[in-house]
């Protein structure tokens, strides 16, 4: 026998398939540290912020951002880059092949700004679940996104609703 976990039969490898969790597997509390982090650039605000028609000055023109108070005389990253990135964070560990529908995101937050070259981390914590009343198989689960860049600093904070498929029954 070389390389692999193999099953009880001859050379049959256990197949592991990466997915989300079933609602049932959901903890209330439970926090969900997303990892790798990921770097923002230059690039990646540009690109983002120019294919959402998104024209603030502050995320797009250095010669005025320098001249502007408060942020150093930098560019902010597109806030909505930043959340859009949370949630990308969380997908593989939470919701990838699990999750019907977002329900809808309330109380966003962007308590500090994040600029090109600061690594974005994120979390996630489960704070309520429930059967669906007229979905049968399926839960809304709530979760509480929470970016971070490299200095701990909480930089996106967004409550969301989710539909998440149980677990099947075979």
């Amino acid at each position: 026998m070389s390389g692999g976990i193999l099953s009880g039969k001859d050379h049959d490898p256990i197949r592991v398939v990466q997915r989300g969790l079933w609602f049932g597997e959901f903890v209330e509390g439970a926090i969900y540290e997303h990892r790798p982090g990921r770097t923002v650039t230059e690039a990646d605000n540009v690109l983002f912020t120019t294919l959402t028609m998104n024209t603030q000055a502050l995320h797009l023109d250095a010669a005025w951002s320098a001249q502007q108070p408060g942020f150093g005389g930098e560019r902010l990253i597109n806030s909505m880059f930043t959340l859009s990135t949370i949630v990308g964070l969380s997908v593989s560990q939470l919701t990838q092949g699990t999750l019907v529908a977002n329900l809808g995101f309330s109380e966003v937050a962007f308590p500090a700004p994040l600029f090109a070259g600061d690594t974005l981390y994120a979390e996630t914590e489960c704070t309520g679940k429930r059967e669906s009343r007229s979905r049968p198989g399926e839960g809304v689960v709530n979760l509480t996104h929470i970016g971070r860049n490299q200095h701990g600093e909480v930089v996106a904070r967004a409550a969301r609703a989710t539909l998440v498929r149980k677990e099947p029954v075979t």
